[in-house]
């Protein structure tokens, strides 16, 4: 039987994380937009030059559904050249592709509606029957599925979140097992789905979120009668089954600070009846650093913070530096300096963290009843602040100068009877002058 050879990659999220970036002022483009459409283009390039049979995609192409129509082109432009090779290219229709909870359409679904040669957009539980130049394949898309879908029906009136979980799983399963009946048993199988498995290591997808779906046993999916289960939503590249080979090929770029240690790529499939190996694909993209230092303990954070910054390797990257400082080092950091330690970095953040002051507990012999006089009560105080003891005589001194010399104007009791209305004006106008009995 042939070997059908598979390019795997998934949520692309063109047009995030633009913050840390910058404008190209050659091209007007955001320099971070420019990452993922070369990161993109990647992975087409590969397909081309492998040459592979089949590419798929595990949805999450844009941020949301509504993308500016210069990104739109972005990715149009290189799913054309797939179409002008006449690759079959699978098209998985995710969380962040749906418009209104997926109730209003999916921005993916143009490709279909222009009839795209060769391009399927997989927006429904379907099964597709592609022709390759290494034989025919069977691919099964699921979408990412919501709750909201049944929140709005009759029987689900009264029922939690966990019922409505639960009727939706079973739905889904009689509805995959319909699916399942209907396959060729001789032909190579994938299933391509969109979902949040509940063995997976999750990432940034828990925050980028767009739309409540829910959690898809690992066991409703990797079913005997698929070859290989390709998913989309998750971040981090990882296999979750090796038989049938179940796996995450990760996103192609990072999305922010949160992905900053994981590789990112795609995966090669080798795909025949009962047998799939993958080998997955890393990606040049930009490095995420974060520096984070505790400045508290030196007697020169100006020179200690410009060291860790000149021994990392900060070229190109996004680097964001947390320092922390004592109030009395605040003066001391020259923000102009680390400005320009920064230079060979692609964008940075500074984000100083001012040490609060250190609280002062009560002293016993303060007591709680104010029974001291001040003068005692600040004895009391210095002597539990060694730090201060050369200050201790000027300080009692000064204080009992100002306890025994009254140099403040008389305060007398006021009454709203003590209050007048200004000349002119009238009781209703609740405007008085004050008047000193």
């Amino acid at each position: 039987m042939p070997m059908v050879k598979v390019l795997h990659f998934s949520d692309i999220h063109l047009g995030s994380g633009l913050a840390h970036g910058r404008l190209n002022p050659q091209t007007g483009l955001n320099t971070r937009l420019e990452d993922f459409i070369q990161a993109l283009t990647r992975c087409i390039d590969r397909a081309l030059a492998e040459p592979v049979d089949l590419v798929l995609f595990g949805g999450d192409a844009f941020p949301d559904a509504t993308p500016p129509p210069f990104i739109q082109q972005a990715l149009a432009e290189q799913l054309c050249r797939l179409s002008n090779a006449g690759l079959p290219t699978v098209l998985l229709v995710g969380n962040h592709d749906q418009h209104a909870h997926g109730l209003g359409g999916a921005s993916l679904a143009i490709y279909r509606t222009l009839g795209v040669p060769g391009v399927v957009v997989g927006d429904r539980l379907e099964t597709h029957t592609l022709s390759t130049r290494s034989g025919p394949v069977q691919v099964v898309t699921l979408p990412w599925l919501t709750r909201s879908t049944l929140l709005t029906r009759p029987e689900t009136e009264g029922l939690s979140m966990a019922q409505v979980q639960d009727l939706l799983l079973d739905r889904l399963r009689v509805a995959l097992e319909a699916e399942i009946r209907r396959l060729q048993p001789d032909l190579p199988t994938i299933l391509l789905a969109h979902a949040m498995v509940d063995t997976a290591t999750y990432g940034a997808e828990r925050f980028l979120a767009a739309g409540r779906g829910f959690t898809i046993p690992l066991a409703l999916l990797a079913r005997p009668c698929f070859d290989y289960v390709a998913l989309g939503h998750v971040h981090r590249h990882q296999i979750l089954c090796e038989q049938p080979l179940t796996l995450y090929p990760g996103s192609i770029e990072r999305v922010d600070f949160s992905e900053e240690k994981e590789p990112k790529g795609y995966v090669l499939v080798e795909l025949t009846r009962g047998e799939a190996r993958a080998e997955f694909c890393p990606l040049p993209v930009r490095p995420f650093k974060t520096l984070q230092l505790d400045l508290t303990t030196t007697d020169q954070p100006q020179a200690t913070l410009l060291d860790a910054i000149t021994a990392a390797d900060l070229a190109g990257a996004v680097v964001r530096c947390f320092y922390q400082l004592r109030a009395d080092q605040v003066d001391q950091v020259d923000q102009t300096a680390l400005v320009s330690a920064l230079d060979l970095a692609h964008s940075y953040s500074l984000q100083a963290q001012v040490q609060d002051p250190a609280r002062i507990s009560c002293l016993p012999e303060l007591g709680n009843d104010n029974s001291l006089d001040p003068l005692e009560a600040l004895q009391a105080y210095l002597a539990h602040q060694p730090e201060l003891a050369p200050l201790v005589p000027a300080l009692v001194s000064a204080a009992t100068a100002l306890l025994t010399t009254d140099q403040s104007p008389a305060i007398l009791p006021l009454s709203l009877g003590d209050l007048e209305p200004l000349e002119g004006g009238t009781e209703s106008d609740q405007t008085h002058q004050l008047r000193l009995l």
